[in-house]
């Protein structure tokens, strides 16, 4: 009952709900959910917050958050790793640009599999790096990358990294360990590194699928940085913290020296929150994929009812991606708002004929949507 709680954001100037301000309009847009974080979590938060006293707080020496990521790998990913290997970020966006400056000169060429969420997209040219897209393709109804534009791609000189979302954002594959392998064995043979963020690896909604952590494949532990978070799983995205998982010393020194002078420590109430997370909030997690799923069959159910729309098969994540080609109208995004639900635009991730309707959120904020929707 929890997730059907509709709690109002109104005076807490969420950006989800500023965008549509003043209108009739549903925001499913950006990627947070509509749900209150654990009770762990926020008790957690209160008496970090009764101690009244907030200096800094080195992460490295945050011991309890450093031992709940080791303990959360190796329970939910069977990815043992050592202490040392971590190193905690104010968010993912700041680590794939880190390791764009890590590991690229001016000039150079980082692939990005798309469509891919606008940050992704922009990172290689805001470090001076060129930006080749690798599509992703339908296969047996869901997506997949384009391994042959991938081949071709990494065998440019030029090329020096290769950044993906798995599982992938927006079109919520999880990528299969033939899928890692094919991944790993073209970007070692054109030595590319790899950067992949897995933020949505807690996040699995189809049963068979497992998420398997880049860095934890033996022929990736020396050539890839993988990037995670409590943020999207426990809604604390606000709170500023993930952390990058780096086995290999050379490629973690050089992440971390490409960070020194402006990327800030993760907040110390991330801190607090990933720990929580991490070792008391198990059960909730799990209640929390319950929903998400029959959140998804909704969708599923109601995206086949409506003429015009589509949507391939979602392993993962609180996101569709619809096609909305089916519709014949110019603009998707202005009809989904004409219609009064706000999706992201399709066009900023890389394809203006899609939306992306976040489904986290109380089932009848989501049967609201689609009520709207066939309206």
């Amino acid at each position: 009952m929890q997730f059907d709680e509709i709690i109002d954001r109104s005076s807490t100037h969420a950006y989800k709900w500023e965008k549509y301000k003043g209108k009739d309009i549903l925001p499913m847009w950006v990627a947070d959910t509509e749900f209150a974080s654990p009770l762990p979590i926020q008790q957690a938060l209160k008496a970090r917050c009764d101690h009244g006293l907030f200096g800094y707080t080195l992460p490295a020496q945050y011991e309890p958050a450093n031992k709940a990521v080791m303990r959360w790998l190796a329970d939910k990913h069977d990815w043992e790793i050592e202490q040392d290997w971590i190193v905690w970020t104010p968010g993912v966006v700041p680590a794939f640009n880190v390791a764009c400056k890590a590991y690229c000169r001016t000039g150079d060429t980082v692939l990005v599999q798309t469509p891919n969420y606008p940050p992704l997209r922009a990172a290689p040219a805001i470090n001076g790096l060129q930006r080749v897209e690798i599509d992703s393709v339908e296969v047996d109804g869901r997506w997949t990358l384009n391994f042959e534009q991938l081949e071709e791609a990494a065998a440019d000189p030029k090329c020096k990294l290769f950044i993906i979302c798995n599982p992938m954002n927006p079109v919520g594959s999880v990528l299969s360990q033939q899928e890692l392998e094919k991944v790993a064995e073209i970007c070692n043979r054109n030595n590319v590194k790899l950067c992949s963020d897995e933020i949505h690896c807690d996040l699995i909604l189809d049963q068979s699928k497992q998420h398997i952590p880049a860095g934890r494949e033996q022929s990736l532990r020396d050539s890839s940085i993988t990037l995670m978070a409590a943020s999207k799983t426990f809604n604390i995205a606000g709170l500023g913290t993930s952390f990058a998982i780096i086995p290999n010393r050379s490629l973690r020194t050089k992440f971390v020296s490409a960070t020194q002078g402006f990327v800030p420590w993760a907040n110390v109430m991330g801190l607090v929150a990933t720990e929580v997370a991490f070792t008391q909030c198990d059960e909730w997690h799990q209640n929390l994929l319950d929903y998400l799923r029959e959140n998804l069959a909704y969708v599923e159910q109601q995206v086949q009812s409506i003429e015009g729309l589509r949507l391939l098969k979602v392993d993962a994540t609180f996101l569709a991606w619809i096609d909305a080609s089916g519709l014949g109208v110019e603009d998707p995004q202005a009809y989904f708002e004409s219609k009064g639900v706000g999706p992201s635009p399709g066009v900023d991730f890389g394809d203006k004929r899609f939306v992306r309707i976040n489904f986290g959120c109380p089932r009848s904020q989501l049967i609201e949507a689609f009520t709207r929707l066939k309206a």
